[in-house]
């Protein structure tokens, strides 16, 4: 019995030698691990930091949007207001452009004989000025 026995202590022993370097191996294959975890941990820190970041930038940009969004319709809106001016003062301007031309065609002296085809009529002053000012408003 006593052979079996030192047989046995010699596989155990056998055993345990083949099993050190597993053993080695998987030690440093878990530092590695904890290692990695760890990183892994203050990669998952700096990533909420970065979210937190990120959702108060988009807070702060959905308020300018907003603002700008109100400031663009009110602005809008007196464009609008301008533009209905604006509008009824051309209305305006040609109705009194038109009574001036039918004035100034009424007011224009008649020649004895009517002049030739090709010759423009003569003008007054003020009527040139008209014609003029007319002329910069279309």
């Amino acid at each position: 019995m006593s052979q079996l026995a030192f047989l046995l202590d010699i596989a155990v022993v056998l055993l345990l030698a083949l099993t050190l370097p597993m053993a080695w191996r998987l030690d440093r294959m878990l530092r590695a691990l904890r290692a990695d975890r760890e990183a892994l941990a203050s990669g998952a820190d700096g990533l909420a930091d970065a979210t937190r970041e990120a959702d108060a930038v988009l807070t702060r940009l959905r308020a300018a949007t907003e603002q700008a969004d109100r400031q663009f319709g009110e602005r809008l809106k007196a464009a609008g207001l301008a533009q209905d001016d604006l509008r009824y003062l051309l209305e305006r301007a040609e109705t009194i452009a038109d009574r001036l031309e039918a004035a100034v065609q009424a007011g224009r002296p008649l020649a004895a004989s009517p002049a030739a085809p090709g010759t423009p009529a003569p003008r007054s002053e003020a009527e040139r000025e008209l014609l003029r000012a007319l002329g910069r408003v279309a």
